[in-house]
């Protein structure tokens, strides 16, 4: 419920499935969960279910803004994985991935790298806004030029 209800600031979320998975996931679910959920967190979420204009709107919000940094990325010769989520998976041909992640975060631009043998190569780019869009492919197009792999 984080992008498409804009609640991750309440930490909320749902499980739909199997009355065998559900039950399951009610035996263990404060193992894992160590923080309860809040009576406004809870009057938060139960609002935003009831909001179907606005959830419509933030869906269309953040595939237009995912449809974008996929388009700009691949523009800037980078391989993306098609995605229905709040984020890409990117890999550049020619920068491996912990290489371009960290020479992202040192202009403060923040991407998760994962070093397991799959996923590597690849950068997982969250949804932003616009300006995080430009901020992003406007930096990622200076590394790859000062590495002289874009025309000035």
């Amino acid at each position: 419920m984080s992008k498409s209800r804009a609640l991750a600031g309440l930490r909320v979320g749902y499980a739909l499935g199997d009355v065998g998975l559900i039950e399951a996931l009610r035996r263990v679910k404060d193992s894992f969960n160590s923080y309860p959920l809040g009576r406004v967190a809870q009057a938060g979420a139960t609002a935003s279910v009831g909001d179907d204009s606005y959830f419509r709107e933030s869906c269309a919000k953040v595939i237009a803004a995912r449809e974008s940094v996929t388009r700009e990325l691949t523009g800037l010769g980078f391989l993306v994985l098609p995605s229905s989520a709040n984020f890409v998976f990117a890999r550049h041909p020619t920068r491996g991935g912990a290489e371009f992640a960290a020479a992202l975060r040192e202009r403060a631009v923040l991407v998760r790298h994962f070093n397991k043998p799959r996923t590597a190569p690849y950068l997982r780019i969250t949804v932003g806004s616009e300006d995080d869009t430009r901020r992003l492919i406007a930096t990622a197009a200076e590394i790859l030029r000062r590495n002289s792999l874009l025309p000035d």
